[in-house]
């Protein structure tokens, strides 16, 4: 549980610091490398006009890396995509243009790790439903291969020969083909491998709870994706096009209904009959329409998956939130009540613990087991009335601001007030020599009754033992319940 020092050091940790790979790190870098370079590899069958491709699942690693890991690994992503594209011949160092050709391959890793970065920051101070979960996923795999897309056009236009096009037209369709492949492989590759991430991390692996438990609801996403499907079939064959619209409907239907899981395997269901057939020879404006109209679909079909999921957890939230504001009402008024008792219990148990006390004064030459007994009456007394004081000062105040607190102090109050729970349940609660210059800024009820919750949990669950100890750590205390 840390807590700010009083004062507050100043905490500064530089951008070359943070973008330093951890340890642990290592690992996913080095299987990114194998990833993007198989990845690369496949999107060679979508080949778009110019130099990029239509289908870039590369794109879609590298969100998935960083969305899992954090844009501070964007520096290391730019460096394995850099070694990666000078092993395929993509950059050959010492010929003329190789650094520009490095530029145009660091650019777009660059560019996602931007906004990735920008999307959680974003998201953290947002108060509507864009900032829950797993909106600002969708936000970011949208937003990215377009913000991508935006700063390849000045280098584009400034040198066409890299490109292999030529004039404003060209350069357009390109980089519109350059968007188009990389949202596709984004929204196609990400989520499965953003899933496998959490499983590997031991992270909740939330799967298609509707689908897998109620066949009706499967039922339903089967038969409007199937009508969607047939529909689009019909209207080719008489010769009308390939309109996206009826599978654009479906995807979006099935997001809402069922949840982003849902809607991303309509989504690569509809991926799976459109991608064959556009990687055999046809015209690159056939093709990049049809790709267009894929991106419509799967862009439409994960946001509306993704807002759902995101409607589903605030209403959980909210729910939450209800219960705990029950809850809180119900002790308000146990704390009332038991401020108005400890009241009426507080003066006589004074008055008790004097007179105990001068029993105690007055029978100490008398016979040793009345002196003993009165000894045992006047620390009991005395006891039970500073737990009385203790317990009417901690449920009397109406207001807690927060204020400069000693953490000794705080850690003997808990100890105090816990310690009758804990010796009925047979647990000693050891606590550690604190430095009393240890002072944080903390509202001392809500602070006490938080270590308080954690030291009754340690003791329903300890063999015996439960200790308490503070700390300083850089900026902070971390109080420690350990049993």
């Amino acid at each position: 549980m840390p807590l700010p020092l009083l004062p507050l050091a100043p905490s500064v940790r530089t951008a070359t610091s943070a973008a330093i790979p951890r340890l642990g790190d290592l690992p996913w870098i080095a299987g990114y490398a194998l990833a993007f370079a198989c990845a690369h590899h496949i999107a060679a069958g979508w080949g778009g006009q110019g130099y990029y491709s239509l289908l870039y699942p590369a794109a879609g690693v590298r969100l998935a890396l960083l969305w899992s890991r954090g844009p501070r690994l964007t520096i290391s992503l730019i460096a394995m995509e850099l070694v990666v594209q000078t092993i395929a011949g993509i950059i050959v160092p010492g010929q003329p243009g190789w650094l520009t050709a490095s530029i145009g391959v660091a650019r777009p890793a660059l560019t996602y790790g931007i906004v990735v970065w920008l999307v959680r920051h974003l998201a953290a101070r947002s108060s509507s439903s864009l900032g829950v979960a797993p909106m600002p996923l969708g936000l970011a795999a949208v937003t990215a291969p377009v913000a991508a897309a935006m700063v390849s056009l000045p280098w584009s236009l400034l040198s066409p020969e890299l490109t292999g096009v030529v004039g404003l037209r060209q350069t357009l369709a390109s980089l519109t083909g350059f968007a188009v492949g990389d949202m596709l492989g984004v929204l196609l590759v990400a989520p499965p491998l953003l899933w496998v991430i959490q499983a590997a991390q031991d992270r909740t692996l939330v799967l298609y709870r509707p689908a897998a438990r109620h066949v009706a609801a499967l039922g339903e996403a089967a038969a409007v994706l199937g009508a969607a499907i047939v529909a689009s079939l019909s209207l080719v064959r008489i010769g009308l096009g390939t309109p996206a619209t009826p599978a654009l409907l479906a995807v979006a239907w099935i997001g809402l209904r069922f949840g982003r899981t849902a809607s991303w395997w309509a989504i690569l269901i509809v991926a799976a009959i459109v991608l064959p057939y556009t990687a055999t020879g046809m015209s690159v404006a056939e093709r990049l329409a049809l790709h267009m109209s894929l991106a419509s679909i799967v862009v439409v079909g994960y946001l509306a998956g993704s807002f759902a999921d995101a409607q589903a957890r605030a209403q959980t939230d909210l729910s939450r939130r209800d219960r705990l504001l029950f809850q809180a009402e119900r002790l308000k008024t146990l704390r009332a009540m038991s401020v108005a008792v400890i009241h009426e219990i507080s003066q006589p148990l004074s008055t008790l613990a004097i007179e105990a006390k001068h029993l105690h004064e007055i029978t100490v030459s008398a016979d040793p087991e009345i002196a003993q007994t009165s000894a045992l009456i006047d620390r009991k007394a005395a006891a039970l009335s500073t737990l009385v004081r203790r317990l009417r000062r901690f449920g009397g105040r109406a207001v807690d601001e927060p204020s400069a607190l000693p953490v000794s102090a705080l850690i003997e109050n808990v100890a105090a007030l816990t310690s009758a729970e804990a010796k009925a349940a047979g647990v000693v609660v050891e606590v550690v020599p604190i430095d009393p210059d240890l002072v944080v800024l903390a509202q001392e009820i809500e602070l006490a009754q938080a270590i308080i919750n954690l030291v009754r949990n340690a003791v329903q669950a300890c063999d015996g033992h439960v200790v308490l100890s503070a700390n300083r750590h850089d900026d902070q205390v971390v109080v420690t319940v350990a049993n």
